[in-house]
C-alpha cells in the first residue's frame, strides 16, 4: 500500500494538470489569434529597442502575450514582454515610468487593476516589432 500510494496522488496531479495545460493552450492560441488579427496585411520589419512616448497613438494589452502600441503615423508595434507576460490582463491600465523621450525594452511597466486601482504586477518590456502600414501600389 505505501508504494501505490505515491502513484495514486501522481495520478490524480495528472488528471488535475491536463486541463490545466488544455486551458493555457487555449488561451495562448486566441491571444495568437487576436495579433494576427491587428497585424492582419501588414508583414514585420526588424526590431527595434525603443519606440518614442510622443508618437503612441494608443495601446492594446493581448492578454498573457503582448502589448500592442498603435503609433501616429499608422505603425503598429508589437512588444512580447521578456518577463511578466502571464500577468497582462486585458482590463489592466499600464503605467509607465520613464526619464526619457522613449519607451524601451529595458523599461518596466507596471500593472494596475482598472476597477480596484491595486498594482497587479509588472512586466519587462521586450524588443518592440513594427507592423508598417502596407504601401499601397499606384495603379497603371
Amino acid at each position: 500500500m505505501r508504494k501505490s500510494l505515491p502513484l495514486i496522488i501522481a495520478g490524480a496531479l495528472m488528471l488535475t494538470a491536463g486541463p490545466v495545460a488544455a486551458k493555457s493552450n487555449a488561451a495562448a492560441h486566441k491571444a495568437e489569434a487576436r495579433i494576427a488579427k491587428i497585424t492582419a496585411g501588414r508583414s514585420a520589419a526588424a526590431p527595434v529597442d525603443c519606440i518614442f512616448l510622443n508618437q503612441i497613438n494608443s495601446s492594446e494589452i493581448v492578454a498573457g502575450t503582448a502589448i500592442v502600441y498603435r503609433m501616429n503615423d499608422g505603425t503598429i508595434y508589437v512588444n512580447r514582454p521578456d518577463s511578466g507576460a502571464t500577468f497582462l490582463d486585458r482590463d489592466d491600465i499600464l503605467v509607465t515610468d520613464t526619464h526619457s523621450p522613449q519607451l524601451c525594452d529595458v523599461d518596466v511597466v507596471r500593472l494596475v487593476d482598472s476597477s480596484s486601482r491595486m498594482n497587479r504586477g509588472s512586466v519587462g518590456l521586450g524588443k518592440f516589432v513594427p507592423y508598417p502600414r502596407v504601401r499601397q501600389s499606384a495603379s497603371r
